[in-house]
């Protein structure tokens, strides 16, 4: 099948390094890829190459979230990048923004689309976006992932499309394109299940926009996914135990609400064990697509997974191509702007599922930084689920650095979700359910079901010592819930 549809546009086919020579020094740019998944990978090797050669390039990147090597690894090798959003999970990206070397603002990932239509990131020089196809009146086919690419398009001055003959065409049409409107004339988004399609199959594109088109055949570099780990089973285990539950007392349907988990070996997991449970019929509204989801929708349980990205491990990813055109009859690839919007994840009535860097005992959660200032990755899109969520569940292994390190502390070194937006925590020791609960009630309740037996009596007697003192609503010392982290840094554990 022909990839350009658009006779007229057969001229502005060029190779990735004439292409990469468009974007010039203090440019913005904004590419398609969410998690390495539908990435531009040619163009910006390139743009690197010649950044290695010696050529002056200081480049500000927007993406969905993560990418592959090709652009966040090696821009920040070649010193090209030097600002990024929103967020990333390259380790060469991640030394640049600690060391301080890469301006990094990290955000929820809703806000992005719109800041960029607000003009609030400035203005976007360039898109690059990695398509299947262009179809005859010039939009767009995203491939494995959405995230921003609609908002990049219509934006950027110019648009660079990397037309990818890696991705397979069965992928057409599971796309679901839609956008809003400005305030104030932006209306509600017309989604009330999650398998509601409201949009078109392709992105919306000026023609006159797009300045070069670069084949390439170069595949999403996907991450592994661990094994399914005892503790992991357990976390598992636990949630699923905690929605029948709900389901008995009445609060959930026999078939829940739509699912959101997050990015990972422990959130694939979580999903995972829903395979042997007695939950069918399900449905699932979230940002990433992995490989449970898949296992979900083998075996009957899923009927429908929305999201912005497929997110598989490398063996996923096999298994995704050779069967595209039967995942596809189940899945829906939406903007990311859609995926994660808290409107409707509250109008759906979502069960949110995330994972913590640590959560203290009074229910704030870290998911970004270690010990408070080394950022890992970044927020994400699980803000945007957590506050806006019928249930909010954050899930953690309760100890790090093979135990030395607990993962329930008396304060958290950085806040991403505060006391008010979670209800429930979950880790291999068991579940707190803080529905309703004052704070000194949720500490009981966090430390008794979660922390690891190890640390149970430190953080009780914590608790009790800071109990003692002239305020009782939320109770804490504060230099030592700051020398808690301390312990760790001067003697290599928290015991």
């Amino acid at each position: 099948m022909n990839r350009i549809r658009m006779e007229s546009l057969e001229n502005k086919v060029m190779t990735a390094e004439a292409a990469s020579m468009l974007i010039k020094d203090g440019m913005t740019v904004a590419t398609s890829g969410f998690t390495p998944s539908g990435y531009p990978k040619s163009v910006p090797l390139a743009l690197a190459k010649r950044a290695e050669e010696g050529e002056k390039i200081g480049l500000t990147l927007v993406t969905g979230a993560s990418v592959g090597d090709e652009l966040d690894g090696a821009w920040a090798r070649a010193g090209i990048l030097k600002r990024r959003f929103p967020y990333q999970t390259n380790a060469s990206s991640r030394n640049g923004i600690n060391d301080g070397s890469v301006s990094y603002q990290d955000m929820h990932l809703s806000h992005v689309p719109q800041f960029i239509e607000y003009g609030f990131l400035g203005n976007i020089d360039v898109a690059i976006i990695e398509a299947l196809a262009i179809t005859e009146e010039g939009g767009i086919i995203p491939t494995t992932s959405v995230g921003i690419s609609p908002q990049a398009v219509s934006e950027a001055d110019m648009v660079i499309v990397e037309i990818n003959t890696s991705q397979s065409m069965a992928l057409e049409g599971v796309h679901d394109i839609y956008t809003t409107k400005k305030p104030p004339f932006r209306q509600p988004i017309p989604i009330t299940h999650a398998g509601d399609r409201v949009g078109t199959t392709f992105i919306p594109c000026d023609p006159e926009k797009i300045a070069a088109i670069v084949f390439s055949d170069i595949t999403d570099k996907v991450r592994p996914l661990g094994a399914i780990d005892e503790d992991s089973k357990k976390i598992s285990g636990h949630i699923i135990k905690f929605l029948e539950n709900e389901v008995n007392e009445g609060r959930l349907p026999n078939n829940l609400l739509p699912l959101q988990s997050g990015v990972g070996s422990v959130a694939n997991a979580v999903l995972g064990g829903l395979l042997d449970s007695d939950f069918e019929n399900l449905t699932c509204y979230t940002e990433v697509i992995q490989d449970s989801m898949f296992d979900l929708i083998d075996a009957g349980k899923v009927s429908v997974a929305s999201g912005t990205s497929f997110t598989p491990s490398e063996e996923g990813l096999i298994r995704l191509n050779e069967n595209m055109e039967h995942y596809a009859k189940h899945c829906i690839l939406r903007p990311m702007e859609i995926s994660n919007h808290p409107e409707v994840a509250r109008r759906l009535g979502v069960i949110a599922m995330n994972t913590a860097i640590e959560f203290d005992i009074y229910g704030h959660v870290n998911s970004t930084n270690i010990m408070g200032s080394r950022m890992m990755n970044g927020l994400g899109g699980s803000g945007d689920f957590t506050r806006n969520a019928y249930i909010s569940i954050f899930t953690t292994v309760s100890t790090a650095k093979n135990g030395d390190i607990s993962s329930i502390v008396p304060f958290v070194s950085h806040v991403d979700h505060t006391e008010h937006d979670v209800e429930v925590f979950v880790t291999e020791q068991g579940l707190a359910d803080v529905r309703g609960l004052s704070p000194r009630e949720r500490a009981r309740c966090i430390i008794e079901n979660c922390a690891h037996p190890d640390y149970k009596d430190m953080l009780f007697d914590y608790l009790e010592r800071a109990e003692a003192g002239k305020y009782s609503h939320e109770p804490h010392i504060m230099d030592e819930s700051h020398s808690w982290h301390h312990r760790f840094l001067e003697t290599g554990s928290m015991r």
